[in-house]
Parts: C-alpha cells; sequence; structure tokens
C-alpha cells in the first residue's frame, strides 16, 4: 500500500483520539498514515517498537493490517497482542522493556460502523498538539522510511494475573456484563480464578452488539444486568465500555452507582492506605464527592474532563486516584496509572471487603443530591467555544461564583451547574445538582437564560 502522502477526514482527527465512520470518514489508507506518521516520530525519538492491539468490531483486523503495515514502512516493528480491551494494550506498553509506544484499534463506545486509534507514546498520553501532528506529518509527506517486520505476543494471562493480584479472598456474588465488548475474554478468565459465584452476560465478542450499546453511563444499557442481579439476589452487577477503558455499576438493589459515586468508594479505601492524597475528579462530577473526599482528610481536585488530560493530571500532581463521570477510573495506588475498567472491578471488590460494609450499604451511606444526567445540545462547531467565552464574561461581570477549570461551573445556594463544550463532538454539554426539584429547577433556568443570550436554545438534546 506504500503512500507518499495522506489527507485524513476533517472530523477524524479528534483531542483525544482518532475516531471515523468505516468507509466514510475512516479506513485503511488512515490506518497506513497513521502507522507511518507515529512510527516516524517513534523513530526520531529513538523508539525502536510498537505494542499494537484491538477491540472486537469488525472492521478493526483490517485495520490492524494496514496500521502494522505503515509502521513497518517507518521502522518501527509493531509487538501485536492480539484482539483485547483497551487497558490490555495500555499495559502491555508499561510492563514490556523493549516496546516505546502503543496502539489500540478501537471505536470504544460508538456504533458497530464506528472505529478508531488511542494511541500512548513512551508511557503518556498522545493527544491534542500530538494527534493534529500526525495530520500536517501526513499532507505533507513528512515521513520516514525503513522496514521492519513484526512479532505476535499473547499477553492475556500475563495481564489476568496482574489484574486479579488486586482481589481480595472474600467471596462476592456478582453479575458482569461486557457488552460484546472486548472485555468478554478477560471477564470470563477473571472469574474463574476468583471465589464467590459469578454470573457473566454477553462475554462473547460481537462487533455487531446484538444486545445492546456497549456504554454503560446510559442506564438503559443496564436493564440486563439489573434483571440478572434482581432474579439472582446477587451482590452487586459491573459493566464494561466496548473496549473495556469504562466501568459501570449497580448495587444490590438495582441502583446505579455513578462514576463520582464509585470514586467515593474507592476514595474511602485509597486514602485509608494514602492519608492526605489528592483525589482528581471531572467537573462533571458531584459536588457530594468533592466533600466526602475532604471529609476522609484527602485534597479533592476539579479538573478538565477528557481521559488524556486527566492522566497528565495525575503524574503532575502524584495522583493516586482519579476519576470521570463517564466511568473512566484511574489507579496509580498499586496499579500503573491508566484507565482500566475490569481492574476497577476488582477494586470495587476490594475496597467492599476493606472497609466492612457490602456495596449496597457504600451506596445507601452517600448523600442524595438531585441532579440531572448529562444533557447535550447541538451547536455549531465555529460556535461552541465562543459560546463558553460569552457565558464567562456575563457571569464575571455579574459577580457569581464561577469555577473556570473547563467551561463554566456556576455555585449558588442551590447547588451548582455546569455548561462547557465537548473537545470530541459539535456540541454543548450541561449539568445541573441541587439539594431539592424546586432548586434544580432555578439552576435549569440559569442555563436556559445563559443558552438564550448567546442565542441558542436548550432544545433536544443529543446522543453520545
Amino acid at each position: 500500500m506504500k503512500m507518499t502522502s495522506h489527507v485524513f477526514h476533517p472530523t477524524s482527527l479528534r483531542e483525544y483520539d482518532i475516531r471515523g465512520i468505516i468507509g466514510e470518514t475512516l479506513g485503511e489508507k488512515d490506518a497506513y498514515a497513521i502507522g507511518r506518521g507515529f512510527g516516524t516520530l517513534l523513530a526520531r525519538d529513538g523508539g525502536k517498537k510498537a505494542a499494537i492491539g484491538y477491540d472486537g468490531r469488525l472492521s478493526s483486523p483490517m485495520l490492524e493490517e494496514a496500521l502494522v503495515a505503515g509502521l513497518n514502512d517507518s521502522g518501527i516493528t509493531a509487538v501485536r497482542i492480539g484482539m483485547g480491551p483497551t487497558p490490555m494494550l495500555y499495559y502491555a506498553e508499561c510492563v514490556l522493556d523493549d516496546v516505546d509506544g502503543g496502539i489500540e484499534i478501537t471505536g470504544s463506545h460508538n456504533p458497530a460502523n464506528y472505529n478508531g486509534f488511542k494511541m500512548v507514546f513512551k508511557g503518556r498520553p498522545f493527544f491534542g498538539a500530538d494527534i493534529q501532528k500526525l495530520g500536517t506529518m501526513a499532507s505533507s509527506g513528512d515521513w520516514d522510511s525503513g522496514s521492519a517486520g513484526s512479532e505476535s505476543l499473547d499477553i492475556m494471562d500475563q495481564y489476568v494475573a496482574r489484574i486479579l493480584e488486586g482481589a481480595p479472598q472474600k467471596a462476592f456474588r456478582i453479575g458482569w456484563d461486557a457488552g460484546n465488548g472486548a472485555a468478554g475474554p478477560i471477564i470470563e478468565k477473571l472469574t474463574q480464578k476468583l471465589p464467590g459465584e459469578h454470573f457473566m452476560l454477553f462475554t462473547e465478542v460481537d462487533g455487531n452488539f446484538p444486545n445492546h450499546h456497549p456504554d454503560p453511563t446510559e442506564e438503559a444499557n443496564l436493564v440486563d444486568l439489573k434483571k440478572c442481579v434482581a432474579d439472582n439476589n446477587l451482590d452487586f452487577g459491573v459493566a464494561f465500555d466496548g473496549d473495556g477503558d469504562r466501568i459501570g455499576a449497580i448495587d444490590g438493589q438495582g441502583r446505579v452507582i455513578w462514576g463520582d459515586q464509585l470514586l467515593q468508594i474507592y476514595a474511602q479505601e485509597v486514602l485509608k492506605a494514602l492519608p492526605g492524597s489528592t483525589i482528581i475528579a471531572d467537573v462533571k462530577a458531584s459536588q457530594a464527592l468533592y466533600d466526602r473526599v475532604d471529609e476522609l482528610g484527602g485534597k479533592p481536585l476539579m479538573w478538565k474532563t477528557g481521559h488524556s488530560l486527566i492522566k497528565s493530571k495525575m503524574k503532575e500532581t502524584g495522583s493516586p486516584l482519579a476519576g470521570e463521570m463517564s466511568g473512566h477510573v484511574f489507579f496509580k495506588h498499586e496499579y500503573y496509572g491508566f484507565d482500566d475498567a475490569p481492574y476497577a472491578a476488582i477494586r470495587l471488590m476490594s475496597a467492599s471487603a476493606s472497609i466492612g460494609q457490602s456495596v449496597t450499604e457504600l451506596r445507601s451511606d452517600m448523600k442524595e443530591m438531585i441532579n440531572t444526567p448529562e444533557m447535550r445540545f447541538q451547536v455549531d462547531e465555529s460556535r461552541k467555544f465562543a459560546v463558553i467565552d460569552e457565558v464567562l464574561e456575563r457571569l464575571s461581570a455579574d459577580g457569581a461564583d464561577v469555577n473556570n477549570t473547563d467551561g463554566a461551573r456556576v455555585n449558588t445556594v442551590d447547588g451548582w451547574w455546569l455548561l462547557r463544550a465537548s473537545n470530541t463532538q459539535d456540541v454543548l454539554v450541561a449539568r445541573a445538582e441541587a439539594s431539592s426539584e424546586e432548586g434544580l429547577e432555578r439552576l435549569m433556568a440559569q442555563i436556559d437564560e445563559q443558552l438564550q443570550l448567546s442565542g441558542l436554545e436548550r432544545g433536544e438534546t443529543v446522543g453520545h
């Protein structure tokens, strides 16, 4: 397929990864160009090998072939670890001594006709300007030439053994929903080695996702898991997204434990081991989480949404634990600091055992807040950041209590509301949380007012 240059579809190079629709905005030539560009950057930095993995999507093997060809043509050897979740690729990149970077081919939780690439470069997230650089290098043909081959490595059992190091001896009864995503085989291997009883749903990898969409942050996708937990009277249930880097959970009563609520549970265990540590969460997280971290003697830190941004902030602050509303959870405590949902499931067992309370009790003990789900509104790409600037300017003139870490998060006597621009789509994201229904209505009215002043309406919300 040797090419001398390439132009990517303008929508495919995104903030945290590369993503597109197969046959429309993403294909074989793009995969080859990513391999050439990434390989060139690695070679220029003295690298020689990159680990390559892929998820269970139907288009993944085709993209993997082309990606490897691109890496090889830039002189980089591909260490092919085969099909598995994104955290297995991150693990390979961390533990293989001679590997200098890694790429997972994955469409994450997008519909079946999407695919994409998540990258790590010499142990750090590869995002933002790095990804844009791949575009400028491709269009000008700024690629090194070389020749290298590939080697295959089956790392799955080693990865599973490493995850199990975090498991308690206590026997639990748990429901596991892999959503036909790439974590399925890992979950099957893990549960065979755990004490207790384990009920598996949809662990067969199927890129058509025949049972439900693999996004555990949408409550509609947890219906099967709720039924499994209720029918079998289980302790709790866990669910995974398509590439296994985001976790969803429900307690024994079928209540969803959202990303920021999981973090409250994890923080209790981590802060027992490392008192006074900084715990990071994104701007969409509940005030109840920040208050709880404070109460447990930790230092809560609010940061920008986005797994790459959170990972970078963790390194900077030495934080042992971070998380996002979207179910990305990052353990540096006793692990490597990347988002790994099968490991997060094991740590939920571990937290329950070491705290001495069931997951249902831990969920019941949380302060109940009234909040909206994440609301997303379509907005013209050229307007989305401008609108946030206008909102911040007006709020500043009004003397409002605003945190502008990532968009506008406004504190009022009722609670808080958030309006931010998505880095990956042409949408604005809003969320609000209050201690009463009336308070929530007042907060929503403030969001509506700000949108109207910038010539927008809340209107219909759009999906992920």
